[in-house]
């Protein structure tokens, strides 16, 4: 199984949480963070700037790793391990745009559209909005339903 190296920025401001809707590709049609894979040669702090920036055209600042989860996924027509690194923003520099793969939406903290989201979401998000550092681990079948997990609170 393949081991990838990915990102997921959130942002988090004024009682709103930034969850764009992803409009291709993996998870089209859900609303999630703003990320993607970490090419050679970079961090997974500056894959997550860029990711932000070519998808939504923002510049993520006050930014900190919150959770690393752990996914056993079927991910472009194989089984693959991703291992996503989780951060959250208090704010952002530039101007949010909508891009090919990513159209920015805005929610309450109160009301973030769970059953339009990936499956783990409803287990981890609550808990690092409330300022919880969590190592997850999720398994999800070839129709990517959620089987099993498991969720660790942890220091970084």
């Amino acid at each position: 199984m393949k081991t990838k190296h990915m990102t997921l920025l959130i942002v988090v401001k004024d009682g709103q949480i930034l969850l764009p809707m992803k409009k291709r590709g993996f998870g089209q049609g859900l609303y999630n963070g703003v990320g993607g894979k970490v090419e050679a040669g970079e961090t997974v702090e500056q894959a997550a700037v860029r990711e932000c920036q070519e998808e939504i055209g923002i510049t993520p600042i006050n930014f900190e790793k919150f959770a690393i989860n752990h996914f056993d996924i079927l991910h472009k027509g194989e089984r693959s391990h991703l291992v996503v690194h989780i951060f959250l923003a208090t704010d952002y520099t530039g101007k949010l745009q909508e891009s090919d793969e990513m159209k920015p939406f805005w929610w309450s903290t109160d009301s973030i559209p769970f059953e339009k989201m990936w499956a783990d979401d409803l287990f981890w998000l609550p808990r690092i909005l409330k300022g919880e550092k969590l190592e997850c681990y999720f398994d999800f079948d070839d129709n990517n339903k959620l089987r099993s997990h498991k969720i660790m609170n942890v220091m970084y």
